[in-house]
């Protein structure tokens, strides 16, 4: 029932399939002298959630003698987190490891994870180690496996709505982690880096990925119809809740989602999930593992350009996709319940919990947690959770939410986090809290430009024009990433940013904050100090022209490119 066999396959493929189930040499290379993994290590790698890559900022720096010093090599580290969820213990640990290995600082990531950066090759296992002693894991975190399944954090008590979204997303997490031992030996139980003896290597059974786990990345989230603050129909697998009478009674599957894109390869595209039906819960885990092996046997492994489920979607039909899947499952797929995506809510700022106790949701922008002149988020956020030992949620918006809070405690809480100077919910802008941003450089090694560096400062900007206009408190989205690959999600909200040159952005336009639509290229190869020039002129128009109500990316939808470019004076491209 495979495709694997006639096609010629990648490389990539190749490696999967002889590395004795992502162990490739990974022990050995550990223990050499080396400050950096071969290549095919760092591909297996990524399976155990880790990727190598060198500062950017330093490829030109010198020695005394004027000869240059070369990469200066290190690892990121991703932790998966189903749905976001954290004890205060996980939160700390990862606060210790980033200044005991790493850079510093921690990043919490558009999929709801965290990530260290700046872990040098010897110190690898330390920090992966330390992770797993907290009780999270980073196998699967990125790889050619499902990774970390993304729910709403919202974390509400005696509501089964949100309890079962966050059940849900463990249970898919783990049901679709890969079940080769070479984690635990290599990072766990292996402190002296003993080599896989070829003779004695033993597999354990795949019985959902095989021997060349899935032909690319794999993404799942989880959300509401009045919230998709998780973007379902940018993932592999959208779930969308379907509730009845106070609970979840199933859900609306979407498939084939995804954001990257490689501008020389005209094939690329970012899509939307389409819908395959609708799923009662005892059968979620069946319909996503149907998914999951149609991908496996159908996928490209020729082109790992090509090799996402949005494009076997796509080249087969939704009908022909959801017969495959129905052939695996046994049984045939309901047709999806009539519901749509109306409300998206970034969970900031303080919210009745449902039990007399508070949540507070916590902006963090661009999701990087560190200490930096005044602002000291890192020094801040330990200290709120070394006195309180709360329970914590990670958003897709890059932000933390603190649970449990008893009201008592609410004013304490308020000046930790403005003696630290972090700004309350109410304090910042609509159009800041909605942004966010990849980490682009200097350590992406796939970054054409700036990302996570100047989007805070260009959100200044845009904040000023809007107050000028009187749009201060306009729903408006911004997503912005330093190349095409899409991390930040920059081809669904009102405004999207993307890295095409050395300081230069394709700026979209016409998505939306509710991640239901597809936003336009209105404008390419835009230097950064004139994003927010371009953008005036649209702003104007949309003050003057808008429907009573209507959002700023429903209304470059409505206008659309011609007519926006035209009002701009801009030569239709």
């Amino acid at each position: 029932m495979t495709s694997q066999e006639g096609p010629k396959l990648s490389k990539l493929e190749h490696l999967k399939a002889g590395s004795h189930q992502l162990r490739g040499t990974i022990a050995e290379e550990l223990l050499n002298d080396s400050d950096e993994f071969t290549g095919d290590s760092t591909q297996l790698l990524k399976h155990h959630g880790t990727y190598q890559q060198d500062n950017r900022d330093l490829r030109k720096a010198k020695n005394p003698d004027g000869t240059r010093k070369g990469k200066a090599y290190s690892c990121m580290i991703r932790t998966r987190v189903p749905g976001g969820k954290v004890t205060p213990e996980q939160f700390l640990a990862e606060l210790d490891l980033c200044d005991q290995y790493g850079d510093g600082t921690v990043r919490l990531t558009t999929r709801q994870a965290f990530q260290l950066h700046g872990v040098i090759k010897g110190n690898l296992r330390a920090a992966i180690k330390g992770i797993n002693d907290s009780k999270l894991t980073t196998l699967a975190a990125c790889g050619d496996v499902n990774r970390n399944v993304m729910a709403c954090p919202a974390p509400y008590k005696n509501n089964a709505i949100f309890d079962s979204m966050q059940e849900m997303s463990y249970a898919l997490a783990e049901h679709l982690r890969p079940k080769t031992t070479s984690y635990f030996d290599l990072w766990i139980t292996d402190e002296d880096g003993n080599k896989t003896n070829e003779a004695e290597f033993q597999p354990v059974e795949e019985p959902i990925y095989g021997k060349t786990y899935l032909p690319r990345k794999f993404k799942i989230g989880i959300a509401l119809p009045e919230d998709n603050c998780v973007d379902i129909f940018t993932q592999d697998i959208g779930l969308l809740a379907i509730v009845e009478d106070d609970a979840i009674i199933g859900y609306n599957f979407y498939v084939g989602g995804g954001m990257g894109v490689t501008p020389s390869n005209k094939k690329t595209y970012p899509a939307l999930g389409k819908p395959l039906g609708f799923v009662e819960n005892d059968q979620v885990l069946a319909v996503a593992e149907a998914v999951v092996k149609v991908q496996r046997d159908f996928g490209n492994r020729e082109d790992r350009k090509q090799a996402r489920m949005k494009y076997l979607v796509d080249n087969l039909g939704i009908e022909k996709f959801r017969e495959k899947v129905a052939e695996y499952l046994g049984s045939a797929i309901t047709a999806p319940r009539d519901v749509e995506v109306t409300g998206i809510d970034d969970h900031m700022g303080w919210h009745e919990q449902g039990d007399g106790k508070l949540f507070l949701g916590v902006n963090i922008e661009n999701g990087r947690i560190k200490d930096d002149g005044d602002l000291k988020i890192k020094t801040g956020l330990r200290k709120i959770l070394e006195t309180y030992r709360f329970n914590s949620r990670i958003t897709a918006k890059q932000s933390v939410i603190f649970c449990d809070i008893d009201p008592a405690d609410k004013e304490d809480i308020e000046k930790i986090l403005s003696d630290h100077g972090m700004k309350r919910a109410d304090e910042l802008s609509v159009i800041r809290r909605l942004s966010m941003a990849c980490p682009a450089l200097p350590m992406c090694g796939l970054s054409i430009t700036e990302s996570e560096r100047v989007l805070p400062d260009l959100i200044t900007e845009f904040e000023e024009e809007l107050t000028r206009l009187g749009l201060q408190d306009e729903q408006i989205s911004v997503n912005m990433t330093g190349c095409p690959n899409g991390c930040a999600r920059p081809y669904v909200p009102d405004i999207g940013l993307v890295g095409k040159a050395v300081g230069k952005y394709t700026l979209y336009l016409g998505g939306n904050s509710l991640g239901t639509r597809l936003s336009f290229i209105y404008d390419d190869l835009v230097p950064m100090g004139e994003i927010t020039s371009r953008l005036s002129p649209l702003l104007e128009y949309f003050k003057e022209a808008r429907e009573a109500g209507e959002l700023f990316g429903d209304f470059c939808h409505r206008m659309g490119k011609e007519a926006l470019q035209e009002k701009a004076g801009l030569a239709a491209k």
